[in-house]
């Protein structure tokens, strides 16, 4: 039987995509591939892609010359976990800092790995993960 291979997309919703593109490409030093009036996507890691998407934006159903989108939206604070090398995560600690992100937690797991917890300026709430949690990862 055929498998998923993985998740290639997640989104978030944003009131302010400029705002959005501000935090991600420099604090979190995402390059960009795609900017549109509605949706901004990123390259994570070189295999994922982040959707950002203006919130109510997508509420109708979107042609492309291709085909159509179904409408699409999301509300509330959302949950985003970027894996990182374990010495990475005092760098990106000490980055957030710099750029006067709060940091709001910090776990330690059974199998060793730690993440780091903060927020996107709408309020999603954004984790570093080193290895040591997942069996996977």
């Amino acid at each position: 039987m055929p498998k998923l291979n993985r998740i290639l997309e997640t989104s978030i919703y944003v009131d302010d995509l400029e705002r959005a593109a501000r935090f991600y490409e420099t604090v979190m030093q995402l390059t960009p591939l795609l900017k549109t009036r509605t949706l901004f996507a990123y390259d994570v890691g070189g295999a994922n892609v982040l959707l950002i998407f203006k919130r109510g934006a997508s509420l109708r159903t979107q042609t492309l010359p291709g085909g159509t989108i179904p409408p699409h939206d999301g509300a509330g604070p959302l949950h985003i976990c970027f894996a990182v090398d374990q010495e990475a995560l005092a760098w990106w600690d000490d980055r957030l800092a710099q750029h006067d992100v709060v940091i709001e937690g910090r776990t330690t797991w059974e199998r060793g790995g730690q993440s780091s917890y903060f927020r996107d300026p709408d309020g999603h709430l954004l984790e570093l993960m080193t290895p040591g949690n997942w069996t996977i990862y």
